[in-house]
C-alpha cells in the first residue's frame, strides 16, 4: 500500500479513538466498515444527487413497473446504486439531535442492494448503541471530513483502503480472523502460482477474465486476483463472482466489490453446496480457502440427494467424503465450474490440509474422489506451504492446483513442490500465525512452478530438491486381498463345552443340557480329520438323545472344535476348492502401471505381484480377486522425506558429561 492509500486508512482507523472504552478492539470493525462504505457512496453519488432526486420525483406517482423505476433512478445516479433520501452526510452533520432518525431515513433511500448490505453489517443495531453512548453525531462528523470521490480516491485506491480496514480488524479479533480473513501474502502466492503459466495471455489487448471463490469471506482473494491480472494489462477486464455464507463476511464482501465499482450483485449469500448462486456460471479461474476439517452434517441430506439423484449429472457424482470434512465437496463444486476445453477451459486453486491427501482407503469417497480427478488428468500440482502460515491454526497446508486445459508438457504429469522452507518469522505473532512468506519467496516459488519440468529434470539445479514430477497413475494403487488356505484340527477340551454355552444359539436351544453332557463326554477327544471327529460327535450326540442339529446350533459347536492349526487338515469347500483363513488373511497395496489398464491387465499385474513378491515367502497363498479395489492417495511427505543419521552415541555421550559438570558448578554454587 502506498503512503497515499495508508494516509486514508489511517484517517478512517482514527474513528477508534472515539470507540475506546464503549467498544471492544474486536467491535471496532462494526462501526468503521460500514461507515466507510456509507461515506465512499455518498462521495459517489453526490455530482449526481440533485438528478436522482428529481427523477424520483417525477416516478413518485408513475405507474410503470419497479423494476423500470429502479433502471431509470440507476440511469440517473450514473452507477448500479442510487440514494432517493434528501439527506447526505453534510446535511446529516447539522442537525445533532436527530442524528438517528435522519440516519436511518438516508440509509432507507437507498437502492436494495446497497441496503441489503447495511442490513448484513447489523448496522441499525450499532445505530442504536452509538446514540444511547453520545457518539453517533461525533463518528457521523468525522467520516465527513474525509473526502472519498473516485476523483480523490479510485476505486483501485480505495480497495486498497478497505482491505487495510479489514486487515486490522482482522489481526486484531485473531480468534476469528482465520474464518473470515486469509492472509495476504497465502493470496499472493496462490494467484502467482495459479496464473503463471498464463502471463503471457493475460497480456492480451482487450481481454476478458472471470474469477469465481466459493468461500469468499472478505473478498480477499478476489481482489488479489483481479488487482494481479490489471496490473499486467490494465486494460484488461475482470468479473469477480464470489459466495459467502457468513452474513458480516459477506457484507465486507460486498462492499468491497461496490467500492470497486465490480458488481456487487455478483456475491451471493448462502451455503454453496445447497443455494448455488452461481448454477449456471462457468469461470476462468476458481481459488478458495475453505475451512479446514469442517463438517457437513448439516446439508448432508440435500448433498447426498444430488449424489444419488443426479450422479455424474450433479456435482457429487464421484462420491462424498467422511461427514467431518467437507474439503473435497469444495472442490468438487468448484470442478463443476470449469469452462470446458473447447471454451478456454478453467484453472483451480483451493488451499487443503494435510487430510484430503491421503485420508480414506480404496474404495472410499476421499479415494474415490482423488481417483476422478487423477483419471480426468485434472490435477497439476501439490504444493506444500509452511506451517503457523494462519490466524487459527498452526497447522501444515497445501495448494492444491487443477487444470482442465494442462500445458501439453504436463500431459499425464503431477507436479509435487516443497515450498516448506519458505517463510521468515514474523516479528510478533497474530494468533497461530508466526510465519510469513515475504515476496522475494513468492517470486522464487512462483519462478520455481513455471519450470518445474526442467528443475525437475536437472540434478544440477539449485531447486532440484523442491521438485518432483511423476505420471499420475504413481498415485495409484490395487489394494489387494492375499488369502491363505485354513487349516484345522478338531478336539474337544475341559473349557468346550463351557464356553459353547454361552453361544447365543445354544443358549436358546430346547435340547441345550444333552448338547452340553455329549461335549463333555467328548473331553479330551483330539481328530486329524473334520470327517473323522464329525463321527466321534454323531455317536456321543447319539448317546445323549440327539440326531440332527439346528444349523445354528451345529454352527456353534464347530466353532468351537475346530482350531487353526498350520499342520491340520486343509478346509475346503463343496468344490474343493480351499477355503481361506481369516486370521491368516493380510492386504497389500500394488501400484499401478498405467491410468489405462485393462481388467485383464491389472490382474495379470497382481499375479505378477504375488509371484514376485509374495509366494517366495508363503508359497500357499493367492489372492481373491473378487476383493480388490482401486485406490489414489498422495503421500506428499513421503516423497520429499530425507534420512538423518542418528548422532554418534560417544557425542550424545560427551553432551550428558557436559551438561552434569554444568548442574553441579550449579548445584555448588547455591550450597554455597
Amino acid at each position: 500500500m502506498s503512503s497515499n492509500h495508508q494516509k486514508y486508512a489511517d484517517f478512517i482507523w482514527s474513528v477508534a479513538d472515539l470507540l475506546r472504552g464503549d467498544y471492544r478492539q474486536s467491535e471496532y470493525g462494526k462501526v468503521i466498515l460500514p461507515f466507510t462504505v456509507l461515506r465512499r457512496l455518498d462521495c459517489v453519488l453526490e455530482p449526481t444527487k440533485k438528478a436522482v432526486l428529481a427523477k424520483a420525483k417525477e416516478l413518485k406517482d408513475s405507474t410503470l413497473p419497479e423494476g423500470a423505476k429502479d433502471r431509470m433512478l440507476k440511469n440517473a445516479s450514473g452507477t448500479n446504486f442510487y440514494n432517493i433520501s434528501e439527506f447526505d452526510f453534510g446535511k446529516l452533520t447539522g442537525d445533532a439531535d436527530n442524528v438517528a432518525v435522519n440516519l436511518r431515513s438516508y440509509i432507507g433511500g437507498f437502492s436494495p442492494g446497497a441496503v441489503e448490505v447495511l442490513e448484513k453489517y447489523r448496522f441499525d443495531e450499532q445505530i442504536t448503541r452509538l446514540d444511547e453512548a453520545g457518539l453517533l453525531w461525533l463518528v457521523l462528523g468525522k467520516f465527513a471530513e474525509i473526502d472519498l470521490h473516485p476523483d480523490v480516491v479510485d476505486n483501485h485506491q480505495m480497495g486498497y483502503v478497505f482491505e487495510e480496514l479489514i486487515r486490522k480488524f482482522s489481526e486484531i479479533s485473531n480468534e476469528t480472523a482465520g474464518e473470515h480473513f486469509t492472509p495476504r501474502e497465502v493470496i499472493r502466492l496462490m494467484v502467482n502460482l495459479l496464473m503463471a503459466p498464463d502471463d503471457e495471455d493475460v497480456m492480451t489487448p482487450g481481454i476478458v477474465r472471470t474469477i469465481y471463490d466459493p468461500a469468499c469471506g472478505t473478498g480477499g482473494i478476489l481482489s488479489a486476483a483481479e488487482e494481479h491480472i490489471t496490473r499486467h494489462n490494465s486494460k484488461a477486464t475482470v468479473k469477480v463472482f464470489g459466495q459467502e455464507l457468513n452474513p458480516e463476511s459477506w457484507a465486507i464482501c460486498r462492499s468491497d466489490m461496490m467500492l470497486k465499482g465490480q458488481d456487487p450483485s455478483k456475491i451471493a449469500f448462502g451455503n454453496s453446496f445447497i443455494q448455488d448462486g452461481h448454477s449456471e456460471g462457468r469461470f476462468d479461474y476458481l481459488m478458495a480457502n475453505p475451512p479446514f476439517g469442517v463438517e457437513w452434517k448439516k446439508v448432508q441430506k440435500q448433498v447426498e440427494d444430488e449424489r444419488d439423484n443426479l450422479g455424474w449429472a450433479g456435482r457429487f457424482g464421484a462420491g462424498t467424503p467422511r461427514i467431518n470434512d467437507g474439503s473435497f465437496l469444495f472442490l468438487q463444486h468448484m470442478i463443476s465450474k470449469m469452462k470446458p476445453v473447447e471454451q478456454g477451459g478453467s484453472r483451480i486453486a483451493i488451499v487443503f490440509n494435510g487430510s484430503p491427501l491421503f485420508t480414506g482407503a480404496a474404495g472410499s469417497g476421499e479415494s474415490e474422489i482423488r481417483r476422478w480427478i487423477l483419471e480426468n488428468d485434472w490435477l497439476e500440482a501439490i504444493v506444500a506451504l509452511p506451517d503457523q502460515l494462519f490466524y487459527n491454526t498452526g497447522i501444515s497446508t497445501y495448494f492444491w492446483i487443477l487444470s482442465n486445459r494442462k500445458a501439453p508438457a504436463l500431459k499425464d504429469k503431477v507436479i509435487l513442490l516443497d515450498g516448506r522452507e519458505c517463510w521468515v518469522k514474523m516479528r510478533k505473532s497474530l494468533g497461530d500465525k508466526r510465519k510469513l512468506i515475504p515476496d522475494e519467496r513468492i517470486a522464487e516459488l512462483a519462478a520455481i512452478y513455471k519450470d518445474a519440468l526442467a528443475i525437475a529434470n536437472d540434478p544440477e539445479h539449485e531447486h532440484h530438491a523442491k521438485v518432483k514430477v511423476f505420471p499420475r497413475h504413481a498415485f495409484g494403487y490395487q489394494r489387494i486381498t492375499v488369502e491363505r488356505p485354513l487349516r484345522r484340527r478338531f478336539e474337544v477340551t475341559e473349557e468346550t463345552a463351557d464356553v459353547a454355552a454361552e453361544a447365543k444359539a445354544v443358549v436358546k436351544f430346547e435340547q441345550r443340557d444333552a448338547l452340553l453332557a455329549a461335549l463333555q463326554s467328548l473331553a479330551g477327544t483330539a481328530c486329524g480329520t473334520k470327517m473323522e471327529f464329525a463321527g466321534k460327535l454323531d455317536a456321543a450326540l447319539a448317546e445323549h438323545g440327539l440326531s440332527k442339529l439346528p444349523a445354528p446350533v451345529e454352527k456353534a459347536v464347530w466353532a468351537e472344535v475346530a482350531v487353526s492349526d498350520p499342520e491340520g487338515q486343509l478346509q475346503t469347500d463343496r468344490k474343493n476348492n480351499p477355503l481361506p483363513d481369516p486370521d491368516l488373511r493380510d492386504n497389500e497395496n500394488v501400484p499401478l502401471t498405467s491410468m489405462h489398464s485393462t481388467p485383464t491387465e491389472l490382474e495379470a499385474e497382481i499375479e505378477e505381484y504375488l509371484k514376485r513378491e509374495v509366494l517366495p515367502h508363503v508359497p500357499d497363498a493367492w489372492v481373491d480377486h473378487s476383493k480388490t479395489k482401486i485406490g489414489f492417495e498422495i503421500p506428499f511427505t513421503r516423497h520429499f522425506y530425507v534420512y538423518t543419521p542418528p548422532r554418534p552415541l560417544e557425542e550424545i555421550d560427551a553432551e550428558l558429561k557436559a551438561l552434569e559438570a554444568e548442574i553441579q558448578e550449579l548445584l555448588g554454587e547455591v550450597t554455597r
